[in-house]
């Protein structure tokens, strides 16, 4: 990875018509935004379909995309819907935030219209696709048409035969649910050509899309249905323990995640097959992958099921060396990020130094004035990310705002932070001149943004993975305020001019020099 800079921005954060962000319009303006700005890389959230929370860190499926990604407006274009169709729903009234009830209530309703259209149209094609992601997609599409059927409940509460996959009650499902299992392939075929297409764009424009995959995967998910193998599951599916942390800066509880915790053992006597195909499917959506709550390789918090809180729970040991190093043989050019955040354990230290991963820096946990902290630039190694914040913190302006003074006093004497610089552009600009090989900015810093802005606030269930952008607020303007910082501390190349050419008297110098060293 070459010393660069990106921006963290979700694509349902992303402007647009129709109450969300999409693959559309506003996502490849963003790409010429970035290349504008200078920035190498964008950084965004897991592209999985999401459920009840709306958090894509808890998925449906860990191969399948989002639908509400799929843009529409490329669809009437495509002569799978027309304008009214899309236009006459209601999709939100509050452009800054995305209602998700509405576009519950109506994105499936008009996916439906696309692929009724579509499915007998692009047959050839879809078939094709199902061929190339057989591991995943059968298994996805009746998962999904088995939760219509069952008021979507999870599948833990769907009867037995279907919950334990029986086979004669597979075949029926798949014989009665035909008409739904072949939307939710339809869907996922639509997900992936526009994704395709985006991608194919973004790096035309010289840009790394850096994407999430998160630790765990949801217990109703297909992951866990269609494995349950892998998973501490007792005889009748339920959870034995589940995920969660520790208390820590964000809660004083801790964070009961709820998630189902892997079978280690089962999963290293299977050759970590599991995780080979799940990290493939990620390099299918993603360029780097950033490998959330990395700790957990090492020791993972494990919580007793049916605990309110995560204070309960006790540390257990992770797969270490023995996973990354698989992973590692299996995608020997495949870029990873560890998030190690969290209090530091010199276990943790060591197994990511081992990993040769790429640690992170986060700068709002940096300047605390009574102790050293290794998130300040000047402790900072080549083989890190620098962030402003993550998706997890408060955007730059609300933490001046939250911080006890002394903190705030000393990030702008550290920093030489002048009132008409801007407290973001200050901090912006410490993380620039980091030696950390990547920078990445939150785009709410980037825009000088405060409370309400913030994307996800853990421990509290509603309001998250709703902030979206404003229409121009990516401008010209701020691109090329970007594009300075980002020049001069050298994370973009500098196009050559005749004056860097060294002359040829100058070459027959070095020449000379070079053969008299040697001997020659």
């Amino acid at each position: 990875m070459e010393r660069s800079s990106g921006v963290l921005l979700s694509v349902t954060s992303l402007p647009g018509p129709y109450g969300i962000g999409t693959f559309g319009r506003s996502a490849y303006e963003f790409a010429g935004f970035l290349e504008k700005a200078g920035q190498r890389c964008w950084q965004i959230l897991p592209l999985g379909p999401t459920s009840y929370g709306d958090s894509p860190y808890q998925s449906f499926s860990s191969f399948a995309g989002n639908p509400y990604l799929i843009d529409l407006d490329m669809l009437i274009e495509d002569g799978l819907l027309t304008k009214e169709e899309v236009e006459n729903r209601e999709w939100g009234a509050n452009p800054r935030y995305v209602d998700y009830g509405k576009i519950y209530e109506n994105r499936f309703a008009v996916l439906k219209l696309a692929a009724d259209r579509g499915l007998v149209r692009d047959r050839e094609a879809v078939d094709a696709f199902v061929r190339e992601n057989e591991r995943w997609l059968p298994d996805y599409a009746l998962f999904m048409a088995c939760k219509r059927h069952n008021g979507m409940r999870a599948w833990t509460e769907w009867p037995e035969d279907i919950r334990k996959r029986h086979w004669d009650a597979l075949q029926r499902c798949r014989e009665e649910y035909h008409e739904d299992i072949e939307f939710f392939t339809y869907i996922q075929f639509l997900f992936y050509k526009q994704w395709n297409k985006l991608r194919d764009y973004i790096h035309g424009k010289g840009i790394k899309i850096i994407g999430d995959v998160p630790i765990y995967v949801a217990m109703d998910s297909c992951d866990v249905w269609a494995e349950t193998h892998f998973f501490q599951l007792n005889g009748d599916n339920i959870p034995l323990e589940v995920a969660g942390v520790p208390p820590d800066y964000f809660s004083e509880d801790g964070q009961l995640w709820g998630n189902p915790l892997y079978d280690w053992e089962a999963m290293k006597n299977d050759g970590y097959g599991w995780w080979i195909r799940r990290i493939d499917g990620a390099a299918k959506l993603y360029d780097i992958i950033r490998i959330d709550h990395f700790r957990g390789f090492d020791t993972y918090w494990s919580v007793p099921y049916g605990d309110k809180t995560a204070k309960g729970g006790h540390w257990n040991k992770g797969p270490g060396m023995s996973l990354i190093g698989a992973l590692k043989g299996w995608f020997p050019g495949l870029e990873f990020i560890a998030e190690d955040l969290g209090a530091p354990m010199d276990s943790v230290v060591k197994l990511l130094k081992e990993s040769g991963w790429p640690g992170m820096k986060v700068l709002e946990f940096a300047f605390d004035p009574k102790e050293p902290s290794n998130y300040l630039p000047h402790n900072h190694v080549q083989n890190c990310i620098c962030y402003t914040a993550t998706h997890d913190n408060c955007p730059l302006m609300q933490w001046k705002e939250d911080a006890d003074e002394k903190s705030v006093a000393f990030a702008e004497k550290y920093l030489s932070i002048r009132e008409d610089e801007g407290f973001n552009w200050g901090v912006i600009r410490g993380g620039m001149g980091s030696v950390a090989k990547l920078f990445v900015g939150l785009m709410q810093d980037y825009l000088g943004l405060g409370r309400g802005h913030t994307m996800n606030n853990p421990g509290i269930a509603d309001g998250n993975w709703q902030w979206r952008l404003l229409p121009g607020e990516a401008s010209e303007e701020l691109a090329e305020k970007m594009l300075d910082l980002t020049r001069m501390y050298e994370r973009i190349e500098l196009p050559k001019t005749e004056e860097d050419e060294p002359d040829e008297n100058f070459l027959r110098q070095q020449k000379y020099n070079a053969d008299w060293k040697f001997g020659n």
